[in-house]
């Protein structure tokens, strides 16, 4: 049914990544060069997002420039500063009183566990930015880059089990409808495969990745039999969360049927990612629409979980061991 797409195949949308391979973390900017029209929908009980509320239908704002996903958690939002600063510079953004103000939304995940405490910055925001602009629509790299760096997932055991991951980017083409999803995996939970079959997690004593239910019940048994306080067991190495993306589109939508878009992108989250959604993860997903292309939101929006899923295994299967942590590709070769 689905046709591949990529990048490419939506020319008026840039992307870059900033990566801090010593600090274990990045940011990775989609610029939408023309504005796009923007929505949100956050799932996870744990979010760290920078002006999602002016997303909402009923607001003023009808397009936004860029789209900022970063790690560093509540830290990581600076990064949106230094996109602002790089668009202004180039006068994409809302004209008022004399001046440009970039609508520039975001979300961060949790990654300050891995390398070293260190978060994108500002000045990381605005060199992705000019990077994207400078781009002329080169590949984007996927793994362990941009806001994927310090990614991780597999954390319902203890955090020694945890495997890891990193972003990720899928697209779908149906006609003249191209809709490509970008992900960032910090889950709380484990990623399957197309048949169903883990492929990255929480990892067993085996070797291999189990069942996240059964790797949560060990990990509470090993702590009662440590008599130590969950805070002291969490502190053994990376255990923080929150799945992040965007999806990308030529399709012309209204805010309303964007905001439609995003909430059925999140089954892409659920096809790919057990357990998603839970307390301890931001699950946001972000949409950024062109509008060169009429299109049914119901179309879109079934294109948009596809590509999702898709991402999100690309993310898993692009990523490299690191930081002490095993990677889907360690266990292809054991």
């Amino acid at each position: 049914m689905f046709q591949e797409a990529s990048l490419k195949d939506l020319p008026a949308f840039v992307a870059a990544h900033y990566t801090d391979e010593e600090g274990g973390t990045g940011c990775s900017v989609f610029i939408a060069k023309e504005g796009a029209t923007g929505a949100v929908d956050v799932r996870g009980g744990a979010p760290a997002t920078r002006e999602t509320d002016l997303l909402r239908p009923e607001n003023m704002v009808e397009k936004i420039n860029a789209v900022v996903l970063s790690g560093g958690s509540a830290f990581g939002l600076e990064a949106a500063c230094g996109v602002m600063e790089a668009l202004a510079e180039e006068q994409m953004g809302f004209s008022i009183a004399g001046s440009c103000v970039p609508i520039v939304c975001g979300a961060s995940l949790f990654d300050l566990p891995v390398g070293r405490p260190a978060w994108p910055d500002a000045k990381a925001g605005n060199q992705a930015a000019k990077d994207a602009l400078a781009s002329e629509g080169e590949s984007l790299a996927q793994g362990c880059v941009g806001a994927g760096c310090g990614a991780t997932v597999g954390k319902m055991g203890l955090p020694s089990q945890a495997m890891k991951s990193g972003f990720g980017h899928a697209g779908v083409r149906v006609g003249d409808v191209v809709v490509v999803a970008c992900v960032a995996v910090n889950a709380l939970g484990n990623v399957m495969d197309e048949e169903g079959r883990w492929l990255a997690g929480t990892l067993g004593e085996d070797g291999r990745v189990e069942d996240p239910l059964v790797a949560f019940a060990r990990a509470q048994e090993a702590r009662a039999a440590a008599g130590a306080a969950d805070a002291d067991v969490r502190s053994e190495g990376p255990v923080s969360n929150t799945t992040i993306g965007c999806v990308l589109t030529n399709a012309l939508l209204t805010k309303a049927q964007a905001t439609k878009v995003a909430q059925m992108a999140h089954d892409g989250y659920a096809r790919a990612i057990k357990p998603v959604h839970t307390t301890s993860d931001g699950d946001a997903i972000f949409v950024m629409a062109s509008g060169e292309v009429p299109a049914q939101t119901d179309l879109v929006g079934i294109m948009a979980a596809e590509a999702m899923e898709r991402a999100i295994r690309s993310a898993i299967r692009h990523a490299q061991s690191s930081y002490g942590l095993k990677a889907q590709a360690d266990l292809a070769l054991s």
